[in-house]
């Protein structure tokens, strides 16, 4: 479904991305590790045509690099960032009826208002109230639906557990695989080695800018020095 291939990103005349190459097959859920600052969420950017991309993003077998990033949300690849961007001031309904794509309307995808509610009660309780004034992980899972509105395809997720209590991890983790139950690919950039490696069909370890592992949960779990090297402080 995603095919990158030696994708190159620069912020001014550092040489972030360094030929990064990764796919991401249908309904599946590919996590990208690695200490801060090795480029993960620059490569979701790149991907996205928030940072100029140099190198092939290929989706759907479309050519994606060098679009704009509303057309590459047109083609339905979603993006929630590492700051849980929601708009404070609106309630959490006008926060997901902001999701949805120009011309589309509630209930026209996989993704109604009305299921987010079913599957996350918490959101149906603060409907109606604003933003603000939810916790972190209400927070993070209203940005998830949010994303789900505009029916997407495949959802690039970066960071979704940050700074969460250890149960609301694990109901995002629950979460995720939900959406990919449903067939929405995940790619998922997670710095938590136990959720990746428990939702994760593959996973991939990136260190100075470029992928340095790939491959299933247990072939990382079984590759010591590979978490020592890249992962582990």
């Amino acid at each position: 479904m995603l095919d990158v291939r030696d994708l190159h990103a620069y912020y001014g005349k550092s040489h972030i991305l360094q030929g990064v190459d990764f796919t991401v097959g249908e309904g599946e859920i590919v996590a990208l590790l690695g200490r801060n600052g090795v480029g993960r969420s620059t490569t979701c950017k790149a991907v996205m045509g928030e940072v100029a991309p140099v190198g092939s993003v290929k989706f759907k077998g479309a050519e994606l690099a060098g679009c704009k990033s509303y057309e590459i949300a047109q083609a339905g690849i979603g993006y929630v960032p590492e700051n849980r961007d929601i708009f404070p001031g609106l309630t959490t309904r006008q926060n997901l009826m902001l999701g949805l794509k120009p011309g589309q309307k509630d209930g026209q995808g996989r993704w109604s208002m009305e299921v987010m509610f079913e599957q996350f009660p918490n959101l149906r309780e603060r409907a109606d109230v604003e933003a603000s004034v939810l916790s972190g992980g209400e927070k993070q899972m209203l940005t998830i639906c949010r994303t789900l509105m505009g029916d997407p395809s495949l959802i690039m997720i970066d960071e979704p557990t940050e700074g969460l209590a250890p149960k609301i991890v694990q109901q995002v983790g629950e979460m995720l695989e939900m959406i990919a139950g449903r067939g929405v690919s995940i790619f998922l950039v997670e710095q938590k080695l136990t959720i990746a490696m428990k939702i994760s069909q593959r996973v991939y370890v990136m260190g100075h800018g470029q992928m340095v592992f790939e491959g299933t949960p247990e072939d990382l779990q079984a590759s010591e020095d590979v978490r020592k090297e890249w992962l582990e402080v």
